[in-house]
């Protein structure tokens, strides 16, 4: 009779010895002499490997041979107590078939330390590492936690569309979409405008940079929404930080208001780090290892105290004073600036040692729907700011007047004729509300402690390379 495969995260907790036992996978290493080998097989279920114990009298010497790093097999075998260090069970092989060869001379994961920008350059085979399993496992896990926080919190989750007309107010440059011939684009031969009557929508329209817009309405008619999905931005970003496609999360809740969005963000980036700790052990162990020495410590931190909240005007004096004493940024400090990354991080590592929340920005560093404060000067905006990141969240108390939203749209001479929609929301049974929005990877990169942006995400999307 076939014996059914087990998973090896299931057949490494099995204390079942002497059974029979099936599992496959990819060969990790392989090592041993003339009479015994040991094959270290990994099938993506957990970071650790399972050790198959193969008596070389038992099989053919070209199969033997064949079982190289990478290579794909199934072994059928006998489940025992390991008497070596480094694992509590291993298998006595019995059987060994074959699935697929690696050949050795080609096979580019080898066992030997790979640079990140190596495996960027082969993104289809770097899962099969033990730093991207362990990054992809935690990848799902916080999309888990992030579905059940808000399930569990009677949020709808509500799918904003990808393709649109509008661009959510300068969030970020936009890749156009289009069905028109771009090598024979036809133009109007007096304006030199492109006929878009004859695109598929009959104007321009581009792919998402938010979906907050759509929350908004939502929000306005559901009560409590949330956002789960791609957007992109067509900027010329290389840098560790930025990608041109990654995931938000964006919430918006009817009648909440700025310190109600202080709160459900501090809730909610505390509820996802918990469940990185509580179910995502062995990848972190394996990442603090190998990647970053201080990840469970900082991991840790961030659920010991609540966060730290000030006002822009407070967290400017604190850096000026800084520069005051001697301390060097590379980016100037003023009141009216747009805080730089070393800014943040200078008010979360340095000074508070604590997560920041940042709220009561300039209104003319901030987008025209957020809501406006008494003094005329600054708005209802959030940052929260964390180590290692600077900003991971931004978010606002929205601006329900109609008439202040319209005022501020032509204070800055926002083109909203494709905005008629959104404008309904404040006519039509306006309400209080507020919402924030997280970068998805942002948050993969301090929960896996990953330096760079590009390796929190299977197949980057980043400027000059779609090669995947």
């Amino acid at each position: 009779m076939e014996i059914r495969r087990t998973k090896i995260t299931d057949a490494l907790k099995c204390t079942e010895f002497g059974k029979d036992i099936n599992v496959k996978g990819w060969v990790r290493t392989k090592r041993g002499n003339k009479q015994v080998n040991f094959i270290a097989l990994n099938d993506g279920s957990t970071i650790n490997n399972i050790q198959i114990v193969a008596d070389v009298e038992k099989f053919d010497e070209n199969t033997l041979k064949s079982i190289t790093t990478g290579a794909c097999i199934s072994v059928v075998g006998k489940l025992v107590q390991s008497i070596g260090g480094g694992q509590s069970v291993e298998i006595q092989a019995e059987e060994i078939k074959i699935y697929g060869l690696a050949d050795p001379d080609t096979y580019p994961l080898q066992k030997k330390g790979h640079s990140m920008e190596f495996l960027r350059e082969i993104a289809h085979i770097r899962p099969r590492t033990n730093t991207f399993g362990a990054v992809y496992r935690i990848r799902h896990q916080m999309a888990y936690a992030i579905h059940k926080f808000f399930h569990d919190r009677g949020f709808v989750y509500f799918h904003a569309p990808i393709i649109t007309a509008s661009d959510c107010e300068g969030a970020g440059q936009m890749f156009q979409v289009t069905t028109l011939n771009l090598d024979n684009i036809q133009k109007d031969e007096k304006t030199n405008a492109v006929k878009y009557e004859n695109d598929f929508f009959g104007k321009p329209t581009s792919l998402t940079v938010s979906g907050q817009l759509e929350a908004e309405l939502a929000a306005t008619a559901l009560g409590a929404v949330y956002t789960f999905g791609p957007t992109f931005r067509a900027e010329n970003s290389n840098t560790p930080r930025h990608l041109a496609e990654f995931w938000m999360i964006e919430p918006e809740v009817a009648f909440n208001d700025i310190n109600d969005n202080m709160d459900l963000a501090e809730e909610f980036i505390k509820y996802c780090v918990q469940w990185a700790l509580d179910n995502c052990n062995d990848d972190l162990q394996f990442l603090n290892q190998m990647i970053d020495k201080g990840l469970l410590e900082r991991l840790k931190g961030v659920l010991k105290n609540k966060f730290t909240r000030l006002t822009y005007t407070e967290g400017i004096n604190i850096l000026e004073e800084a520069v005051a004493k001697g301390h060097k940024f590379e980016y100037p400090v003023f009141w009216g600036c747009d805080l730089a990354s070393e800014h943040e991080r200078y008010l979360v590592e340095n000074h508070f040692k604590n997560p920041v929340i940042l709220t009561d920005y300039p209104k003319e560093i901030k987008a025209f729907y957020m809501k406006q404060n008494d003094d005329g000067k600054t708005v209802r905006a959030m940052d929260v700011l964390f180590p290692t990141i600077g900003e991971i969240i931004g978010g606002s108390e929205r601006e329900e007047n109609y008439d202040k939203l319209m005022n501020r749209i032509q204070e800055l001479n926002i083109p909203m004729k494709d905005m008629w929609w959104y404008l309904d929301s404040r006519r039509f049974g306006t309400c209080p509300h507020a919402g924030f929005g997280l970068g998805f990877e942002r948050l993969l990169l301090f929960v896996t402690g990953m330096q760079n942006i590009r390796d929190v995400i299977p197949f980057p999307r980043t400027p000059k390379s779609a090669n995947f």
